[in-house]
C-alpha cells in the first residue's frame, strides 16, 4: 500500500505525518518537537547518556518515561560518553553540551566533567562555499579583498571555519567565515531547546528551581552573539581596552574593513599553543610564572573590569615568544555588573581566608539564598565546603571541587541558579585546568588572595566608599524628580541577579489545543516501536 494511501486509512500517521514533515502543519508543533527529542535522545542512549537522567530521583517521571521510550532496542556503553553524544547530534548541540558543562547541578558532576572536553570541530566546508560567503557579504570577489587566502582551513568548528589569508596591504590575518545554513540549523534546533526546557519546567519541584527555561535563554542569547561575527570583533575590541594596561597579555587588532557579520579579520597570531606544554619548555617559557599570569588575567577580567573571556580554552590560547599570552575566539564573552562583582570579590576573599560568615551574610545580601534560611547555618555548610581545600595546591584539590560542593549545598538552601553566574563558574574552572598542566603545584587561592584583597580594598576602602557616596548622592539629587514619581517602583532593594531576560510563550500541551501530553506519548512511543519493528524486519530480510 503507498504511503500515501496509508496515511489516509490511519488516524496516526494522517495525524502525525504533516508536523514531521514540515508540511501544511505548524513547524513547531509538539509531535515535530517530540520526534526530534526522541531522535536526540536514542543518540544519547547509544552513548549511555540517558542512564543518569533515568536515575536521578529528582528527575520529573513524564522525562523518565521518554528517556525509557527513546533507549528502547539500544545497546548501552558501560562509561557514558556524553561528549560523544553531543558531538554526533550536531552543531547546536555541541555549543549546548558546552553550556551544560557548567551545570553540575542539571547534568550531575560526572557529566558536567566530561562535556568539559567537548571540543567544537567538525569537517570543513568546501572552499568554493566559503568563496561564495565571503564574496556574497562583502559584495566584491575575494581577490579585491585579500592577496592571498589558504583555500586550507586552520581550525573549522560547529559555527564557522578559519582561514589564513594575508590582505592586499600585505598583513597577515586569520578571517572566520559563518558555516552557510548555520543561523537556520540553530534557529531549528533552539526552538526545540525552548519547547523542551518549558515543558519541564513546568513538572515543577526540583526543575523548577534549576531554571531550565533560564538556561536555555542564556544559551540562546550566547548562540546569537557568536553568529553575528561583528559583536565578536566589538567583544574583541572591548576587552582589548580593558586589559591595554596588563603586561603579558594581548588581544589580535581586528580589520573592521575586512569584518561584517559573516566574516570576521583580524591579526594572525604567531605562538605556541598553551596547551604544548613541551614546546613551551623547549622555547625557555617560564611555566609557573605562565600559570599565574592567566590567573591574574582572568581575575582582572572578571572582578576589575566585568567583562571577560568566557572560553578561555586550550586552543584559544596561544603563547608568543617573548611569553605573552594571546587570546582568540571573543563569541562568547561574561559579564557581571558592579555590585555583584564586589559580592563576587569578597565571596572569594571570605572562602580564601576564612571568613565563611562574611561568605553567607553575602549570599543574603545578594537575595541568593532566601532570607527564611539560617545565616549561621548557612556558614557552617559553607566551611563543610572551603575548609578541606585551604592551604591546598590544585593537585589535591581544587577550585572545580569547590564548585561542585557548592552546587551540592544548593538545594537544601532553596538557592536558585544565578544565570549571570555561569559562564563565570565554567571559565574559573578552565582557567583552573589550564593553570593546572603549565604548573601541578599552584595553589589558586594563594595566587588569587593578593588580587582580590588590593581590588576590595581599592574598591570598598574607606576613600572608594566615600567617593562613591559622593557621586551617588549628585547623581540621585539631579534625579528628584524622576525619584520621586518612581519611589515605589524603586524603593524595595534589589538582589545581584540582574533581571531574567524575556522568555519565549511555549504553549505547554497540557494546556488545551492541539495533542493532549499522553497521547503525544502514546504517539512517540508507538513511532518509536513501529521503527524498531521496521529496523527488525530489514534485519531479517522480510522486508
Amino acid at each position: 500500500m503507498p504511503v500515501s494511501a496509508r496515511r489516509r486509512s490511519n488516524p496516526f500517521l494522517a495525524d502525525l505525518w504533516p508536523s514531521i514533515r514540515g508540511g501544511k502543519s505548524d513547524v513547531t508543533s509538539p509531535a515535530k518537537h517530540i520526534w526530534r527529542l526522541l531522535a536526540w535522545g536514542r543518540t544519547l542512549a547509544r552513548h549511555g547518556a540517558l542512564r543518569g537522567i533515568e536515575n536521578d530521583p529528582n528527575t520529573p517521571v513524564q522525562v523518565k518515561r521518554l528517556a525509557r521510550i527513546a533507549r528502547i532496542g539500544t545497546r548501552q556503553p558501560k562509561e557514558p560518553d556524553y561528549a560523544g553524544a553531543f558531538r554526533a547530534i550536531g552543531p547546536a548541540a555541541i555549543k549546548l553540551g558546552q553550556t551544560l558543562a557548567t551545570r553540575p547541578d542539571i547534568v550531575g558532576e560526572d557529566a558536567a566533567r566530561n562535556l568539559l572536553t567537548l571540543q567544537d570541530s567538525l569537517p570543513p566546508v568546501p572552499f568554493e562555499q566559503i568563496r561564495q560567503s565571503v564574496e556574497a557579504s562583502f559584495g566584491q570577489p575575494l581577490e579585491a579583498l585579500f592577496a592571498e587566502f589558504d583555500p586550507e582551513p586552520v581550525g573549522a568548528a560547529s559555527i564557522a571555519q578559519v582561514h589564513r589569508a594575508r590582505t592586499i596591504e600585505g598583513r597577515d590575518v586569520a578571517v572566520k567565515v559563518l558555516r552557510p545554513g548555520v543561523r537556520e540549523r540553530f534557529a531549528r534546533d533552539i526552538a526545540t531547546y525552548e519547547w523542551g526546557a518549558a515543558h519541564l519546567e513546568a513538572f515543577g519541584g526540583e526543575a523548577t528551581r534549576l531554571r531550565p527555561r533560564l538556561t536555555i535563554a542564556n544559551f540562546k542569547r550566547w548562540t546569537n552573539r557568536e553568529l553575528d561575527l561583528r559583536r565578536e570583533a566589538a567583544s574583541a575590541s572591548e576587552l582589548a581596552e580593558a586589559m591595554g594596561g596588563v603586561e603579558g597579555y594581548r588581544i589580535p587588532d581586528i580589520d573592521w574593513d575586512r569584518t561584517n557579520g559573516r566574516v570576521l579579520t583580524l591579526e594572525w597570531v604567531d605562538g605556541v599553543k598553551i596547551s604544548e606544554i613541551d614546546r613551551l619548555r623547549e622555547a625557555g617559557h617560564d611555566l609557573p610564572a605562565l600559570a599565574n599570569r592567566l590567573v591574574l588575567a582572568f581575575l582582572k577580567q572578571a572582578i576589575s573590569a566585568g567583562f571577560f573571556h568566557a572560553d578561555m580554552h586550550q586552543g584559544n590560547l596561544f603563547v608568543r615568544p617573548d611569553g605573552t599570552i594571546v587570546a582568540i575566539d571573543f563569541g562568547i564573552m561574561g559579564r557581571i555588573d558592579r555590585r555583584a562583582r564586589q559580592w563576587l570579590a569578597e565571596i572569594l576573599y571570605g572562602l580564601t581566608t576564612g571568613n565563611y560568615r562574611r561568605v553567607a551574610e553575602i549570599h543574603f545580601e545578594a537575595q541568593y539564598v532566601p532570607s527564611h534560611h539560617s545565616v549561621d547555618e548557612f556558614a557552617t555548610a559553607l566551611r563543610a565546603v572551603g575548609e578541606p581545600m585551604r592551604g591546598k595546591p590544585v593537585s589535591e584539590l581544587s577550585v572545580g571541587q569547590m564548585l561542585d560542593g557548592l552546587f551540592a549545598i544548593t538545594r537544601d538552601f532553596d538557592m536558585q541558579t544565578q544565570p549571570h553566574l555561569l559562564l563565570l563558574q565554567k571559565t574559573m574552572v578552565m582557567v583552573e585546568g589550564i593553570a593546572t598542566q603549565l604548573n601541578p603545584a599552584i595553589n589558586m587561592w594563594d595566587v588569587s588572595a593578593p588580587f582580590v584583597r588590593d581590588w576590595i580594598r581599592d574598591e570598598l576602602g574607606p576613600e572608594a566608599a566615600l567617593a562613591d557616596r559622593i557621586r551617588e548622592d549628585g547623581e540621585t539629587l539631579l534625579r528628584v524628580p524622576a525619584l520621586v514619581r518612581r519611589l515605589e517602583e524603586l524603593f524595595p532593594p534589589r538582589g545581584g541577579a540582574p533581571e531574567p531576560p524575556p522568555l519565549p510563550e511555549i504553549h505547554l500541551m497540557w494546556e488545551g489545543g492541539g495533542l493532549g501530553f499522553l497521547k503525544v506519548l502514546s504517539y512517540a512511543a508507538a513511532v518509536a516501536a513501529g521503527a524498531m519493528a521496521v529496523g527488525a524486519l530489514h534485519i531479517t530480510g522480510l522486508i
